[in-house]
């Protein structure tokens, strides 16, 4: 961790309580809900005709906005307030939803989830940014895989919370109540935050805008990782309700089996950093979890219930342990005081790869299988990680000479 890092959790240490468990309580409440948004709205389309090309259309409006908002939010946060950027990034979100169950009953679906898409997108961008942009003060100095495992794992709970509850929220119900119920799980998130006892960044210490300079190798390849992994997790997304609606002739209640299995996997992923921090370098863990999770996406081509329910808790499982390991390689190398731009140009790298799968699962339509896509983009997977591997291989020729 830098030294101001450091030096700003050395400060009022003793006059503040500990804010994590309202923290904690407001992060599991707004993943059920956020989670639950993007589950109710793929199935919803999925259900009335719309198919992969309807959700793909849907997320893509949704990656485009969040293109646009990650530096912007970045920027916010490190600006301002970042509790409070989070309580109203949460209220935002808890009207956008009230708004979406309104309207659905009275217009069009698709018009109105990808309207909704965009508002919510902006506002989520916001609250994701400025949340995990806290994570470093809140953990006051303490081990950052401990504090981003916690973090994580209550993330992943409150997942798993999503998609046991879309099956009974979404069965043979008016698509209006599943975003109502969730709707109240962001006012309880902005609660527990307008709550919590919270000692905002100083900005005393001037610190420079991000440049490229400030953007070494290192940070270059962990960019490109972690848009990988975003990558993965956004075309289960993508690709997860036609996959069982076409491919396994489910139901929802399928569909939250197979997203439950997803959270239950990446629950497991969210502690296991601890496991092999010290097995390895952490851009060999990086190019492993990539190599596992291409290795699992291409077996879904040739597997069938109840593997892919496996496979599924397998990818939650990479791709969780992925994402930890990113953060704290991220906060650990960044100053807090910039963190929350480094995260916006993080993010925006990732949006761009993501809309890229977004485009080209909206061109194939439902002319092909979900699980040949999922074994294309396992092939991207190994390939990237050659060309990974030979770029940290340059750089350490030129630091040794």
């Amino acid at each position: 961790m830098s030294n101001l890092v450091q030096i700003h959790h050395g400060k009022g240490r003793a006059d503040r309580s500990n804010p994590c468990p309202g923290f904690l309580a407001s992060t599991l409440s707004a993943a059920v809900a956020r989670n639950g948004y993007y589950i109710a709205s793929a199935w919803i389309l999925v259900e009335r005709g719309y198919g992969t090309a309807g959700v793909a259309t849907f997320l893509a409006i949704a990656s485009i906005v969040e293109f646009i908002a990650s530096p912007l939010a970045g920027v916010a946060a490190d600006r301002f307030d970042r509790r409070r950027l989070n309580v109203a990034a949460d209220l935002s979100r808890f009207v956008v939803m009230l708004a979406t169950a309104c309207a659905l009953l009275y217009m069009d679906v698709f018009l109105i989830i990808c309207l909704s898409a965009a508002l919510f997108s902006f506002c989520d961008r916001v609250a994701l940014t400025s949340s995990q942009s806290m994570i470093p003060v809140i953990a006051g100095g303490r081990d950052l895989v401990t504090s981003n495992s916690a973090v994580f794992f209550v993330m992943q709970l409150g997942n798993l919370g999503a998609a046991l509850l879309a099956g009974p929220l979404l069965h043979e119900r008016s698509p209006a109540l599943p975003f109502t119920v969730l709707a109240a799980f962001f006012m309880f998130s902005a609660g527990c935050l307008a709550l919590m006892r919270w000692q905002s960044v100083s900005r005393d210490v001037r610190i420079p805008k991000i440049s490229a300079a400030q953007i070494d190798p290192s940070l270059r390849r962990l960019i490109v990782v972690y848009a990988l992994l975003y990558t993965s997790a956004v075309l289960v997304s993508v690709m997860g309700s036609s996959f069982v609606f076409q491919e396994q002739k489910g139901t929802a209640v399928d569909f939250g089996y197979l997203e439950a299995a997803w959270s239950v996997g990446s629950l497991i992923g969210a502690v296991s950093l601890f496991r092999i921090e010290g097995a390895m370098s952490t851009h060999a863990r990086h190019l492993m979890l990539l190599g596992l999770a291409a290795l699992v996406l291409m077996a879904l081509a040739s597997l069938r219930t109840p593997w892919t329910v496996m496979l599924f808790a397998a990818l939650g499982f990479l791709y969780n342990l992925g994402r930890v390991s990113v953060e704290v390689t991220l906060q650990s190398r960044v100053s807090v005081y910039l963190l929350g731009r480094a995260k916006g140009i993080m993010h925006s790298v990732a949006v761009v790869l993501g809309l890229l799968v977004f485009g080209i699962a909206a061109a194939v339509g439902d002319r092909a299988f979900p699980s040949t896509i999922f074994f294309s983009f396992g092939v991207v997977l190994l390939v990237s990680i050659s060309c990974l591997s030979v770029g940290a291989g340059q750089a350490e020729e030129k630091g040794e000479s």
